[in-house]
């Protein structure tokens, strides 16, 4: 998929819940629920990607690298070894059995199969795993090795051309968010196979996205990261800062950095939205609950879901435990002085890029009418 390395900038522990959304904050699964040695759900917990080379100029995109980077082992081993992504995907089948039982199944984009697997031992009718990468043939020999070829069918190919077996199925459950939650563009895909092969009262699991918005103060990193090319051994290296700006930084932000209320921007409900809903403009008002300096916007996702027996789910939030997406850095051209109180207005457009539909156009519009500042600005980003 090409996801993306961060930085690491800090790690940090605290009491404090994320008090900003308690209703999603309340899909926490008890810890009496929980696997004894793993952890699932990260929405009440404290603080406690991928190879892809990116050349100036160059032809390849991320689609081009999209299905290539799914077929080495190291993506799928830092998936697997995010607990809270994987345990909670664990839990909500274990816990919830009578969703499965004698159900077909079809997940989509299965990498190594570990949620078909899952879906086999509660107890599925079969499972077709989909998986376009060349981890389809591991994904294969995984399933014979742990005595489920005959329950499990592993089809490679894409989702868009494979011709499945059965007519319809009852339940698709997914792994699909990317960083950002849109990047990658994999929601379609989902989207396509629900429409294609759900049956009318099917599941989607998960059912529910959330995309958030929140500032930070931030000076050090964005001097290191950004200004850093104003100046390199005595030349003017600012063409480079210009891009860099324009360059989403996945990463992992410190709560303590957080200067205003976080925002949600767009709920996305996956068994009801349409091919194209993934698109959007949203207003957002961040009101400063300090008196700081802002020099980037972070963005975050919840995923929830909601066909559970218990409502159940996880945070990529900044005050959850981390997970491999970590967070979104957006920084600013401007570096905003604010007062308690104050507020940034703006809005927020999303949609995936037309050349390169993996890859996602944003474009930030934001206002600061303070006391010491005002400003008003329009910024331009692309992940890829």
């Amino acid at each position: 998929m090409g996801r993306r390395k961060g930085h690491n900038k800090q790690s940090s522990s605290s009491n404090n819940n994320f008090s900003s959304h308690q209703q999603v904050t309340n899909m926490m699964v008890d810890d009496e629920d929980l696997d004894e040695t793993t952890e699932s759900s990260n929405l009440d917990d404290p603080i406690s990607d991928e190879p892809g080379d990116s050349l100036i100029g160059a032809d390849k995109t991320s689609a081009d690298y999209y299905f290539d980077s799914y077929s080495h082992f190291g993506i799928h081993e830092e998936m697997l070894k995010d607990t809270i992504r994987t345990k909670t995907y664990q839990n909500v089948i274990y816990q919830n059995t009578f969703l499965f039982k004698n159900k077909v199944v079809l997940d989509v984009g299965a990498g190594t199969g570990i949620l078909s697997l899952f879906c086999a031992k509660a107890g599925a009718k079969h499972v077709y795993a989909v998986e376009c990468s060349q981890m389809a043939d591991m994904a294969k020999e995984i399933v014979e090795a742990n005595g489920f070829s005959n329950v499990i069918t592993v089809l490679k190919g894409k989702m868009e051309e494979i011709v499945l077996p059965v007519a319809q199925v009852d339940i698709i459950i997914s792994e699909w968010m990317g960083y950002f939650l849109l990047f990658e563009n994999m929601l379609d895909t989902v989207l396509y196979a629900r429409d294609k092969w759900l049956i009318n009262d099917g599941i989607v699991l998960p059912d529910r996205a959330d995309l958030y918005l929140t500032a930070i103060e931030d000076a050090d990193y964005k001097e290191d990261k950004i200004e850093f090319w104003n100046n390199v051994y005595g030349f003017d290296m600012r063409c480079i800062k210009k891009q860099a700006m324009m360059e989403p930084l996945v990463d992992t932000v410190d709560q303590n950095q957080i200067v205003t209320n976080c925002q949600l921007l767009k709920t996305m409900d996956i068994s009801k939205m349409a091919l194209g809903d993934a698109s959007f403009t949203a207003p957002f008002k961040l009101v400063a609950e300090r008196n700081d300096y802002i020099h980037a916007l972070v963005a975050y996702f919840d995923v929830a879901f909601t066909k559970c027996h218990k409502l159940t789910g996880f945070s990529t939030g900044p005050r959850s435990r981390a997970t491999h997406w970590k967070q979104t850095v957006l920084y600013l051209e401007d570096v905003l002085t604010i007062c308690e109180g104050e507020s940034v207005v703006g809005s927020m457009t999303v949609a995936p890029n037309k050349k390169n539909p993996r890859d996602v156009d944003i474009v930030l519009k934001y206002s600061l009418n303070g006391l010491n500042c005002q400003v008003s600005r329009t910024q331009h980003y692309k992940m890829r």
